[in-house]
C-alpha cells in the first residue's frame, strides 16, 4: 500500500515515514511540506492513502484534498486527514473537500495504521469525538439537504447501514451479522449507489440525519 505524508513539519514527516514504513504492507512513497506540493506529489506517484495535515503553507490541506478528490487520474486514491486541532470548521471543509477520515495527530500510533489500512478498503474513519461534531452538525441541516431517506434500503442493507453507523469495521458487521466480507462489501456498495453518497462517511451522515441512530454525546 502506498503512502504520501503531507506535512509542514519534518519532523512529523519523518515520524508518520518511520511508522508507516513499520508496517510491512505499507510504504511511504513520497513526502510532501505544502498542499501544492502535495497535489504535486499525488498525481506523480498516485497512491493509495495520502496523510494529509491541515494548516500548511502553500495551499492548506483542504484546498489539497478537493484538488485531489476533484482529480479523475487520483479516483483511487483515499485522504485521510491528521490534525492537530478538532475545529469545527477543518472537520467540516475536510468532509466537504472529500477526505475519507480526520483523526487528530494525538492518536495512538496503532490506531493511526489501522486508519490507513481502513482508509484503504474504503472504511471511513473518524476520531470518536470528531464523529460526534460531524452527526450533530449534520442532523441539523434542512431535510432538503439530505442525500435521501432510508426507504429504499431492503432489511438487511439497513442493519448493514446501522452498523456503519456506529464505526463498524467490515469485519466486525461480518462477525456480528454472520455473512461473509464478500456479502458486506456488496451491501456497502448497494447503499453507496442508493444513497448516492460518496463514501461511508456520507453513509454515516445519512444514517444519522435519517434518525436511524441517534446522535451519540460523549
Amino acid at each position: 500500500m502506498r503512502v504520501l505524508i503531507a506535512d509542514d513539519q519534518p519532523l512529523m514527516r519523518h515520524s508518520l515515514a518511520v511508522l508507516v514504513d513499520g508496517d510491512p504492507a505499507l510504504a511511504t512513497v513520497a513526502q510532501a511540506a505544502t498542499g501544492t506540493e502535495a497535489v504535486g506529489l499525488a498525481r506523480q506517484f498516485t497512491p493509495d492513502v495520502i496523510l494529509m495535515d491541515i494548516r500548511m503553507p502553500g495551499g492548506d490541506g483542504i484546498e489539497a484534498t478537493r484538488e485531489i478528490t476533484a482529480d479523475p487520474r487520483l479516483a483511487a486514491s483515499r485522504v485521510l486527514v491528521l490534525s492537530m486541532y478538532e475545529l469545527d470548521e477543518y472537520v467540516y471543509g475536510a468532509l466537504r473537500a472529500g477526505a475519507s477520515g480526520f483523526l487528530l495527530k494525538d492518536a495512538h500510533p496503532a490506531d493511526l495504521l489501522d486508519a490507513v489500512h481502513r482508509t484503504h478498503a474504503g472504511e471511513s474513519l473518524f476520531a470518536p469525538a470528531i464523529l460526534t461534531r460531524l452527526v450533530d452538525h449534520y442532523v441539523s441541516r434542512p431535510s432538503a439537504t439530505r442525500i435521501s431517506d432510508l426507504r429504499v434500503l431492503t432489511d438487511r442493507e439497513s442493519q448493514v447501514l446501522l452498523l456503519i453507523a456506529r464505526g463498524l469495521s467490515n469485519q466486525e458487521i461480518v462477525d456480528t451479522l454472520g455473512i461473509s466480507v464478500k456479502t458486506v462489501k456488496s451491501h456497502v456498495g448497494n447503499l453507496l449507489a442508493k444513497l448516492r453518497a460518496r463514501d461511508r462517511a456520507q453513509l454515516v451522515i445519512a444514517a444519522y440525519e435519517n434518525g436511524l441512530v441517534r446522535p451519540p454525546h460523549p
